[in-house]
């Protein structure tokens, strides 16, 4: 794990998250993470390969899955399928803990008959967006125990596999019996690739002057969709969903550099060290100064990867 991303959603050129690997040679991330209002991991969108699960262990949070928001309990459990745009919701002003575990599909694909029975019928299923286990539902108290053993094993490469097809059989297994939860049409699928296509647009043209036309136009659709997708799938506006982008950028290069505040306001597409320092405020609840000491500081309390 890169300690220096801990805290940040990092992604890719095409808006895929770079998931920080506990260790580099095996596809895992495990840990018991905490979310609370305006920290950076949360109201994040992105998607990734790797299948995800969120136990959650004290409190109430929601995920945001394809623009569906799915309000989780403390003892339930949810699967996010690999490729789904998703992100984390803190719901009111508490700490929220849970365990999460992405992992690439990859490590139980032992042979080519697991992966195409198997495996490739869960992850290429374009109906299958996740499962939501709930406190009630019989195999829930099952895969949250494997869910809370986790951490306990999260760089031993050979338990993670066996407990990974363990929670690979249940989901099998309520798949079968729930059916679909979330019926896919083709259109919603052209408006899911839209999408990512104007997120990837925003990552590479953060830094200079975006507005409503130009983020359309890299959708190829109307900025009528364009308000109403943005809305469907992060709850925000573009120009808004733009200005959260930035302070995320903001925040990363506070974390890692020494860049004065102006030079970084230029970098991350502000119009000024004082329009940014009130848009991090806005979302971060603190000012870029702050930030900074903060984690620079080894005496605070280092907050959870996500």
């Amino acid at each position: 794990m890169k300690k220096e991303v801990m805290g940040l959603i990092v992604k890719r050129d095409d808006g895929s998250e770079i998931v920080n690997y506990d260790n580099p040679s095996f596809p895992s991330y495990i840990y018991p993470g905490w979310v609370a209002p305006k920290v950076t991991w949360e109201r994040v969108p992105h998607f990734h390969e790797d299948t995800e699960m969120v136990a959650v262990t004290e409190g109430t949070l929601a995920y945001s899955v394809n623009g569906k928001t799915l309000v989780l309990e403390a003892g339930d459990t949810i699967f996010i399928n690999s490729n789904q745009i998703h992100y984390l919701i803190c719901l009111n002003e508490s700490v929220a803990r849970y365990v999460i575990f992405v992992c690439h599909p990859s490590i139980i694909s032992t042979s080519v008959d697991v992966e195409m029975n198997a495996v490739l019928p869960i992850t290429q299923n374009n109906d299958l967006s996740y499962i939501r286990f709930r406190c009630m539902n019989e195999y829930s108290k099952k895969i949250f125990s494997i869910m809370m053993e986790l951490p306990d094993i999260r760089h031993d490469s050979f338990q993670i596999t066996k407990h990974m097809f363990e929670m690979w059989e249940i989901i099998m297994k309520q798949s079968s019996a729930i059916g679909m939860l979330e019926k896919d049409t083709e259109g919603a699928d052209i408006h899911r690739q839209s999408f990512k296509s104007m997120m990837y647009y925003i990552q590479q043209n953060y830094q200079g002057n975006l507005t409503l036309d130009n983020i359309a136009a890299s959708g190829n659709i109307s900025k009528s969709l364009c308000n109403r997708l943005f809305n469907i799938y992060v709850g925000e506006s573009p120009i808004s969903y733009v200005m959260h982008f930035r302070v995320r950028k903001a925040a990363e290069y506070l974390r890692s550099t020494a860049y004065p505040l102006a030079q970084i306001a230029d970098m991350t597409g502000f119009c000024g060290v004082s329009y940014m320092s009130e848009t991090f405020r806005k979302f971060l609840g603190s000012s870029p100064s702050r930030y900074r000491k903060q984690w620079q500081d080894p005496e605070h309390a280092s907050p959870s990867d996500r």
